[in-house]
Formats: structure tokens, C-alpha cells, sequence
């Protein structure tokens, strides 16, 4: 804080006014009295102006009355005071010259500690190199940074540290704003909606598998008992019989399709596939089956892996790449699709391709949220469930590119080969 010089410039009520009734003398006298006076407040106003004046003191009805600069700013610290988040000016070399209480209880520090430390005793070697760089970038519209807050007794606290640049004024070194943001509660919010969030994908895939069972045992069970009467039917009648004959024919053939259609359906909501070949043969069947399908032609670049990955890892990638194909052929008006599998620095590497119409990103998300799309937003909560991330860039015309990146444990290594 910056040390000022008190000066007190008084206000003084005149004990006369210029009259008609006045003698020359006395009208020069009180004109030269009032020319002093205009100076004098000249004077104080330039002072004030300049920061030199701590204080004001004018004479009255009810006395003399102190009006001071630090006063006028008194609601303002009250405010200060009161809020939730911790608050600090700092100097151009990062001494506090200014802290709230919320920020000493922070630190866990005494308030008279905090103010003429230095800011970088509260933070770790590596946020002190990020927020020196932060310092450097930061205009007066203000940056944000996350770091952990090192307090005296040796715990710490996940905080957002807003800095905003002040001007200087040629006599308060303050130039650096600060507030920090005690982010403890929501990364425990974060962390149970994320648990919340697996447990959904994961009452969903049980969900699935049920669906699944049901319709392998029970509905294509029916199917193929209508395939085999209508065939039976088909059999019995003559050649006389034409169009019922032919019209058995054509239910057999309707049948037929209907138990290939639901056997499909049920193996995409029930890979038991994967659990025995692993996810690259299921990967390499569903994208045949999409081009077969769509007529969209599919190249794969999948390497072997020499382990097996974890079950819910590979059950996420393959409904992640589900969830890309599906929007391709509903969305994307592509003729080519590029499915990659690798393995990189202990991660597994998964990229779809297209080159489709693409769309913009922003304008997509915001229209997807009005019209309650989830599934660009299921296939990013799948990566996040097993621990990985998924990034989308696409432009218009410009097709769209997926990668997704999970962690990958040290014993599932990739060979040369692919396929």
C-alpha cells in the first residue's frame, strides 16, 4: 500500500461578502481575500489529484468536518471483506500488498503474514513457471489459471486464480489484481457427477444385454418359427396354387429378413464377440457390415495388440466407434470413412475419419443442446468413464476427424502388423 503524505486543506467561510455598501478598501480587500482562497482550492484540487491529500478538512455550521480519501472507498472494502473468495493486490514483483481474510483462512495463515509476503510462497515450483508466463500475457481484460494453493500448515487446495493488470499511478506499486477461487467443492461435484455418469453407462450396457438376450431367445426364436410354417406352407400348396404359393414364398422371405435384422440388433447391443475375439476382429466386422450396408467404402488401419485390453476399454471404443459410424451415415454425406487403431507412449489411439460436409462446431454443439442430441456427448462421457479423452475437429466441407486417447497399461503393446 502506498504511503501518503497527510495534508490537510482547510475550508474557510468567509466572514463577510462584497456589498454595494462597501468601501472601496474593503470590496479590494475582500476581492484579494477571495483570489487567495480560489488558489488554495485550485491547490487542494491538484493535490487530490495527484495523491498527495489523505484528507480534507472544511469549516462549517456544524464545525470543522474531515473528509478522507481512504473513507470514500470504505463500502468497497466492506464488500471486499465479505465475499467468499479470497482477494489480493499485488506488486509487479508479487508482493502482497493487500489481502482479504477469506484468503488468509486459505493459507491458513494470519492476515498480518499474508500482506508483505511474496504471492510465490503459496504455490508449487512448476504454477509459480505457469503463472510467471500468465503474469507476462495478462492485459487488463484479465486471465484465469487453475493451480493448487500451497498453505502454511503443508495441505493444499485445488483454486482458479483470476488476475486482472491495475494501472499504475506512479506512486502505488499495486499493479496486479487478484481473486482466487476456492474450487474444492466443485471438483468434488465434478468427481460425483462423474461416478453418476459410469454408473448410468453402466446400468445402460447391463440394460443393453438384457434387450439383447430377450431378443436372441424370444423374438428370433418367433421369427424363425414363421419362416419355418411359411416354408411348410410355401411346400403344400400346388402349382394350381399360384399366387398363394407365391404369397408364401414372399412371407418366408420377409421372415427371413426380419431374424437377420433382429440378429443383428442384437449382437450390436450384445458384443459377445468382443469378449471372444477381441476388439479388433469386432472392429474390422463392424466396419465390413457398415459398408456393406451403406455402400460407404471403409479403410482400416488397425494394429494387433500383443494383450488384450481391458474389458470396459474395449467395450467403450467399440461403442464409440458405433456411435461415429451411425452419425455418418445420418449426418455426414460421406463416400469414404479412415477407422485407425494404434498404440502410442502407453495410450490407445483411436481415429475416424471421413470426408463428409462437416459442420461448424460451436453452432452444431449449441443446436444439438436445444434439440437434446447426446451423441457426440455419450461418446465423450464414455472416454472420460475409462479415464481417456475425445477431441472432434470438423469445419463445413471439411469433413470430420475423431480421436480418442485412453490410457493404456504398460502390458497391452502394439505390433507392426495391421489390418
Amino acid at each position: 500500500m502506498k504511503t501518503k503524505r497527510e495534508q490537510l486543506a482547510s475550508g474557510r467561510a468567509p466572514s463577510r461578502l462584497p456589498g454595494r455598501d462597501h468601501s472601496g478598501a474593503a470590496k479590494a480587500g475582500e476581492l484579494a481575500e477571495l483570489r487567495v482562497r480560489l488558489a488554495e482550492a485550485k491547490e487542494t484540487l491538484r493535490a487530490i489529484r495527484t495523491g498527495e491529500v489523505d484528507a480534507v478538512v472544511t469549516a462549517g455550521k456544524e464545525g470543522l468536518r474531515v473528509f478522507t480519501l481512504e473513507g470514500a472507498g470504505h463500502a468497497y472494502r466492506l464488500l471486499i471483506e465479505s465475499m467468499n473468495e479470497g482477494a489480493l493486490t499485488l506488486t509487479t514483483d508479487k508482493l502482497i500488498v493487500y489481502a482479504n481474510q477469506c484468503f488468509a483462512k486459505m493459507v491458513r495463515c494470519p492476515l498480518g503474514q499474508v500482506m508483505g509476503s511474496s504471492f510465490r510462497r503459496f504455490l508449487s515450483a512448476e504454477d509459480r513457471a505457469t503463472l510467471r508466463s500468465l503474469f507476462k500475457r495478462a492485459g487488463h481484460s484479465g486471465s484465469k489459471i487453475q493451480v493448487q494453493l500451497h498453505a502454511s500448515d503443508g495441505s493444499q487446495m485445488a483454486v482458479q486464480i483470476s488476475i486482472r493488470r491495475t494501472a499504475k499511478d506512479g506512486i502505488n506499486r499495486a499493479t496486479i489484481g487478484m481473486v482466487v477461487t476456492d474450487l474444492t467443492e466443485a471438483r468434488r461435484t465434478e468427481e460425483l457427477l462423474r461416478a453418476l455418469t459410469h454408473r448410468v453407462v453402466q446400468v445402460q450396457v447391463d440394460e443393453r444385454g438384457r434387450v439383447a438376450l430377450e431378443l436372441h431367445d424370444d423374438i428370433t426364436q418367433l421369427l424363425c418359427a414363421i419362416l419355418f410354417r411359411s416354408q411348410v406352407l410355401a411346400d403344400t400348396l400346388s402349382v394350381r396354387d399360384g399366387p398363394s404359393k407365391r404369397e408364401a414364398m414372399q412371407l418366408r422371405e420377409l421372415a427371413g429378413k426380419a431374424a437377420e435384422e433382429v440378429e443383428r440388433i442384437s449382437r450390436n447391443l450384445r458384443p459377445s464377440v468382443l469378449g471372444q475375439l477381441g476388439l479388433v476382429a469386432v472392429m474390422h466386422a463392424t466396419s465390413t457390415e457398415f459398408a456393406d450396408r451403406t455402400g460407404v467404402s471403409v479403410k482400416q488401419a488397425c494394429v494387433e495388440l500383443t494383450a488384450r485390453l481391458p474389458a470396459d476399454i474395449e467395450l467403450a471404443l467399440y461403442r464409440i466407434l458405433q456411435e461415429a459410424l451411425r452419425n455418418v451415415q445420418k449426418h455426414a454425406r460421406a463416400r469414404h470413412v479412415t477407422v485407425q487403431l494404434a498404440t502410442q507412449d502407453d495410450l490407445v489411439l483411436l481415429t475416424i475419419k471421413d470426408d463428409g460436409i462437416g459442420f461448424d462446431s460451436d453452432h452444431f454443439s449449441a443446436r444439438r443442446k436445444r434439440r437434446g442430441g447426446l451423441g457426440l456427448l455419450g461418446m465423450r462421457e464414455r472416454a472420460t468413464c475409462v479415464g481417456g479423452t475425445l477431441t472432434i475437429k470438423s469445419g463445413r466441407r471439411a469433413g470430420t476427424e475423431i480421436e480418442v486417447r485412453i490410457p493404456l497399461a504398460p502390458r497391452a503393446t502394439a505390433v507392426g502388423r495391421s489390418r
